[in-house]
């Protein structure tokens, strides 16, 4: 028998957030757990396939292999697919039932810790396309916790240290009989950190971190596009009492050139040119990105919209030994503000001009007085 799609399982669509995905599980498991439905085959079925179902969606890479690849992406050991029913995954399933019903954790694994990782942090960067072009090196100053000199992160006034939670005895979690069910839930007493302190550090009011302004150093390579963004390991808050600091994410916007717009690796831009160049043709220099001048030649009877490319001209491909090239599109400008003697040489030009001078316009014309004439005279083309 084929297994139904996971989603369809939980009752949610394929785009739904995570909060939506648990509401949705919660319901289920607890609508069909095996111990309010006794006997119930039905509901012991649909509670082992509800956790299944749940187990992948809630793991942002086995959901992401899911929508790639379906049931598949788990058949013959891939990725280790929920198990069915009462394995060991399903202890962390409906403990998550637990901790949004009751407000009590399910809690596994070993004592708990004082110490937590610090939050991520991110930073906005503008640069200019010069900038993103040749790469740079450039120093920010962000404000941020960091470990608590005084007392080295622990919180704790120096010369003292935390001590292991009378309470829990170090575990972080306290247990709790309800009904058939033996539960745990956060240590009230340590927050679940397993370590309380007595005499708090003065420097840090027992945080075991501080807030301080940094100045990093930040390379930003050639080739970056708008939206880079750039990991900093470690460089972010610093985690409470001696935990591990986050990352720092550096997000990179590029702002708009006077010149050019970017395409991937390619750059184009627009050059107005004279009605005479366009005719007769010419050559004009336009400024190249890396500060050079490229020359690019015209040929007589070239109309507007027409692209030239110059070779390896644009922007350099990220960690690649490769560079775009640049686009130069004319536009073609009409004359203004004319004298009355150059009035007057247009003038003597547009009668001299034929059909082969300015063949698409003669051409369009023409099709265009067919087509009126065809309308004016329906029957004309047919014998009475």
């Amino acid at each position: 028998m084929s297994k139904r799609d996971y989603y369809e399982v939980l009752g949610v669509s394929r785009d739904c957030s995570e909060a939506d995905l648990k509401t949705a599980f919660r319901k289920l498991a607890m609508k069909h757990h095996p111990d309010r439905n006794p006997g119930d085959t039905e509901c012991e079925h649909k509670f082992k396939e509800i956790n299944e179902a749940y187990d992948v969606l809630k793991d942002g890479d086995k959901r992401a292999a899911y929508d790639r690849f379906g049931h598949a992406a788990f058949e013959h050991g891939g990725m280790g697919a929920g198990g069915a029913g009462f394995g060991a995954d399903f202890g962390s399933a409906f403990a998550d039932i637990f901790e949004g019903i009751f407000g009590m954790g399910g809690g596994r694994g070993g004592r708990a810790s004082g110490r937590e990782r610090g939050s991520d942090l991110r930073y906005n960067m503008e640069i200019s396309l010069e900038e993103a072009f040749e790469g740079k090196t450039a120093q920010i100053r962000i404000p941020t916790s960091v470990t608590c000199e005084a007392c080295s992160g622990t919180g704790a006034k120096p010369g003292t240290k935390p001590k292991t939670c009378s309470t829990c005895g170090g575990a972080g979690r306290v247990r709790h009989a309800q009904g058939f069910f033996t539960l745990e839930r956060t240590c009230p007493a340590c927050q679940g950190r397993g370590q309380v302190i007595d005499d708090p550090c003065p420097n840090c009011s027992g945080a075991g971190r501080v807030t301080r302004e940094r100045t990093l150093s930040v390379n930003i390579p050639a080739g970056v596009e708008d939206g880079t963004r750039i990991r900093l390991a470690g460089e972010g808050e610093a985690g409470l009492r001696g935990g591990p600091a986050g990352d720092l994410y550096i997000f990179l916007a590029i702002t708009p050139h006077e010149f050019f717009q970017r395409d991937g690796a390619d750059l184009h831009c627009r050059v107005p040119i004279s009605m005479v160049t366009a005719a007769l043709g010419g050559e004009f220099e336009v400024p190249a990105i890396d500060g050079s001048k490229a020359r690019v030649k015209v040929p007589g009877g070239t109309q507007t919209g027409r692209r030239f490319r110059l070779s390896a001209k644009g922007m350099p491909v990220l960690r690649a030994k490769q560079t775009g090239d640049m686009y130069v599109q004319v536009v073609v400008e009409t004359p203004q503000n004319l004298t009355k003697r150059q009035r007057e040489l247009l003038a003597e030009f547009e009668k001299l001009s034929s059909e082969t001078t300015q063949p698409e316009s003669a051409g369009f014309f023409s099709r265009v007085k067919d087509f009126l004439d065809g309308l004016a005279n329906p029957g004309g083309s047919h014998s009475g």
